[in-house]
Parts: structure tokens; C-alpha cells; sequence
């Protein structure tokens, strides 16, 4: 089910988009990096002691994933949750760095299991594990991490913080399955499109926000506002990458630019693209996107279609819209001790819905 944030009046085709121009400042990541910069070195430990394993290959192939890089947004909304509801804390509980590890657990094990589905070669500008090692053993180690993940949660002592972070892990994997059944198919509702993207993106989000407040003590409400910035902080960036895939080179990303349209995937520049078409661009849609039939000038022309409907510009507004709501569920944290985390991550949504790579 579509959570109360997802609408689909936040997305209207063909409306230019008025919140992507260039600020002065572009918002980063850099200030709520540096807020939560001792807690991450304690996350970076924790994750490379329980990578450990009498087997090699498990770290070895693990290792190759967490330490390409990434933004480790993830665990960060953990970080952040607990740090906001106990302000005056400087490290957060020893508990919260091992939900944020079990976090970018979970989050790595998507990964590996996305590429293998994908058969993707290239993540974060380099070989994808099951490139370099196969699929039999990406998967495989996809499994370690989830199950690593589960036993940290279980040492953090919280049943509600377990219910929420495996609630989680099985929604990724249901909206997984239904991107599968959705892909080839350029007449998709917008409103499935939002359900996967929920589900596969923006959940995680959601409860590693929520399970970090919770952990510290934080009430319904505050458990609550954490868990809606992280789902519309989730939803921004994922229709930010949706959107990256057909504007962004392959340097700029770290993959193969067009792997979505060329993977079939059904995502909100193609359906709003869509919506607007004549029926010679319906009858390429279905050409391409549906009977997966391409030709050497294709991903150009799929770029040319969505530039002439602004398809893109209308994605980049429904990203913006997503990021102001994670910036209004903050309004709440308005206590002096929490101004300087709340601006932090107000920046962080807006970065969600700015980024270029």
C-alpha cells in the first residue's frame, strides 16, 4: 500500500520544475556528515568486525561492496534519529551504531541481489561483486549480510525496533518482485510506480530514521516525524536517480548510463514520457520499454521524447516536492539542541532531491 505521503497530485507531467535550479551553495551531505562523523568511524568499525568469517570469500567479496564507496545515507538517518531525540548526546548508544550497521547491511545485501537480478556490471564506477566472483557467490553473501543484520538487531534489545527493520526487509523484497512484474510495461500506473519505489527505496529510509529515534526513547510522535522525513527523503532520491539514469553520463553515476532503459524498467520519466505521447512515440515505448527491441540510437531518442513532453523536469519537481515534505516533518525537533541537526538534515533532503550523482 501506498503510504500517506505518496500522492500522485505531487507529480504533474509537463509542469517545468521550479525548485532544480542551480543555488548559490548546492545543498550536500557534508554537514550532517560532519555532525555524525565520530558515530560513523564506530558504524565503519562495527561493519569490518562483523564482516569476519572463517570462509575468505565472504569478506573479500562483502569488503569489494562497502568499501567502493557510497553515501551511507542509510545508516546516517539512524545515527541522526537517535542523536535528535537525545540532543545532548555526543555519541550516540552503542545500540544505534549497531542498528546503523545492520542498516547498511541490509542495504548491501539489496545491492548484491539487485546486480545479479540486473546482471549489472558496473556499481559505484567499479566491477559489481557478481562480475568479478559470480552470481552463485554474490548472492550467497547478499544472504550473510542479511543475516548479520538480524543479529544485531536482535543484540540491540528493542522488539519494535526488530519488527521495523524486518518489516522493512520484507517490503524491499516484495517491491522487487513487483518492479519484475511491472518492467516492459511503459503503460504502467503512477501509482504502482510509487508503491515500488516505496517499498524498494524509501522504506529503508524510513525505518533506519525511525528505529534510530526509538532506540534513544524517543515517543510516537517524534518516532513518527523521523519515520516521515526518511520515507519522503527516500522517495526524492529515488526519483532523482530514475531521473539521473537518462541525463547523467556513466562517469558521473558510476554505471552505465541507460541501464534502466535497456533493464526495461518502468520509472517516473518513462511513464510521464508516456503519458504525453502521439502514438508513434506510444508504438516506440512499446518497441523498446516492452518487447525490449533496440536499436543503436534508441537511448537517444527515449532522451529526445522526454525532453520534448519535459518528462525530466516534471521527475526533478516531484523529487523537490518529496524533499520539502522530509523538511516539514522536521518542525517538531525545534528545540535549541536539536537546531543544528534539524538544519543538517533539511539539507540532506534537499541534497536528495539536487544531487547529480
Amino acid at each position: 500500500m501506498v503510504a500517506q505521503s505518496v500522492t500522485v497530485e505531487d507529480i504533474t507531467p509537463g509542469v517545468p520544475a521550479t525548485g532544480n535550479a542551480v543555488p548559490q551553495h548546492p545543498p550536500s551531505l557534508t554537514a550532517l556528515v560532519g555532525l555524525l562523523a565520530d558515530d560513523m568511524v564506530q558504524v565503519n568499525e562495527t561493519i569490518m568486525a562483523r564482516m569476519t568469517s572463517d570462509v575468505p570469500l565472504i569478506p573479500q567479496l562483502a569488503g569489494h561492496l562497502i568499501a567502493s564507496g557510497g553515501k551511507r545515507m542509510r545508516p546516517l538517518m539512524t545515527l541522526a534519529g537517535a542523536r535528535i531525540v537525545s540532543a545532548n548526546a555526543t555519541v550516540s548508544s552503542v545500540e544505534a551504531i549497531k542498528l546503523a550497521t545492520a542498516v547498511e547491511f541490509i542495504h548491501s545485501a539489496t545491492l548484491l541481489h539487485d546486480d545479479v537480478i540486473d546482471e549489472s556490471n558496473m556499481r559505484r564506477g567499479q566491477n559489481t561483486a557478481n562480475a568479478l566472483w559470480g552470481n552463485d557467490a554474490s548472492v550467497l553473501v547478499g544472504d550473510f549480510l542479511f543475516a548479520r543484520a538480524f543479529e544485531l538487531m536482535v543484540e540491540s534489545g528493542n522488539i519494535d525496533v526488530l519488527g521495523t527493520l524486518s518489516s522493512a526487509s520484507a517490503r524491499i523484497t516484495e517491491a522487487e518482485i513487483k518492479q519484475m512484474t511491472i518492467a516492459g510495461n511503459p503503460d504502467t500506473r503512477l501509482e504502482d510506480y510509487l508503491d515500488v519505489i516505496e517499498g524498494k527505496t524509501a522504506i529503508l529510509f524510513a525505518a533506519a530514521a525511525a528505529s534510530g529515534a526509538k532506540i534513544a526513547g524517543g515517543n510516537e510522535q517524534v518516532t513518527q516525524a523521523m519515520h516521515m522525513y526518511g520515507l519522503n527523503l527516500g522517495l526524492a532520491f529515488q526519483i532523482m536517480d530514475d531521473a539521473l539514469d537518462y541525463t547523467a553520463d556513466s562517469a558521473q553515476m558510476g554505471k552505465n548510463a541507460g541501464d534502466d532503459f535497456l533493464d526495461q524498467k518502468i520509472t517516473l520519466p518513462v511513464i510521464l514520457a508516456y503519458q504525453k505521447a502521439n502514438d508513434e512515440e506510444r508504438g516506440f515505448w512499446h518497441r523498446t520499454m516492452g518487447d525490449g527491441n533496440f536499436a543503436a540510437e534508441d537511448f537517444a531518442k527515449a532522451q529526445s521524447i522526454m525532453a520534448h513532453h519535459k518528462a525530466i523536469e516534471a521527475s526533478l519537481e516531484a523529487a523537490t516536492s518529496y524533499a520539502n515534505k522530509a523538511k516539514a516533518a522536521l518542525t517538531i525537533f525545534d528545540a535549541p539542541n536539536q537546531a543544528e541537526l534539524a538544519h543538517a538534515l533539511r539539507e540532506a533532503a534537499a541534497f536528495a532531491a539536487f544531487r547529480r550523482t
